[in-house]
């Protein structure tokens, strides 16, 4: 099992149903035109963006960077995907289509290729919530028992980071 090596919280307003984490020194804005709408996340060159419903307005955002792989976290939620992605500087920022690129504190061991794991869950006070993937309108979950992460925003996600090689 991994170690927990750096962490940090912030929030972010999504916009046009997106917010990304990227390499800041890319200056990449986009994911790949390929990538598969279907899936909620949307991986780029040195980037990826997590697809959010609608009405999701605020996230609160738990980011960990561990040694390895780390057990996966306890507790219901309302989705999970792992992504691959090269960071070729490893310095990450939070990227929204009206808002920018906001920096983050989150400390990296070194540029390279690394695995994010994505996992989700919507304030069932907020809700309901619209399912925002590419031939899906379904109304989504809203599982109880992440309300403390929640702090009575609409989404809390938590991403995990591994490094699985160095560049």
């Amino acid at each position: 099992m991994g170690r927990l090596l750096d962490s940090c919280n912030t929030t972010v307003t999504a916009s046009y149903r997106l917010f990304g984490l990227v390499d800041t020194t890319m200056g990449a804005e986009t994911f790949d035109d390929e990538a598969d709408r279907a899936k909620w996340l949307l991986p780029g060159p040195g980037l990826v963006y997590l697809q959010v419903p609608s009405e999701v307005v605020t996230t609160v955002i738990r980011l960990e960077s561990w040694t390895t792989a780390p057990a996966l976290p306890p507790g219901p939620w309302a989705g999970c995907e792992e992504v691959e992605v090269d960071l070729p500087e490893g310095e990450l920022g939070l990227q929204t289509v009206d808002g920018g690129l906001t920096e983050i504190p989150l400390v990296l061991p070194s540029p390279g290729t690394y695995r994010m794991r994505w996992q989700w869950v919507f304030n069932p006070d907020a809700g309901p919530f619209t399912s925002p993937l590419r031939g899906c309108s379904d109304v989504l979950a809203t599982p109880t028992g992440q309300e403390a992460a929640l702090s009575g925003q609409d989404q809390f996600c938590l991403v995990q980071i591994w490094r699985t090689a160095t560049a």
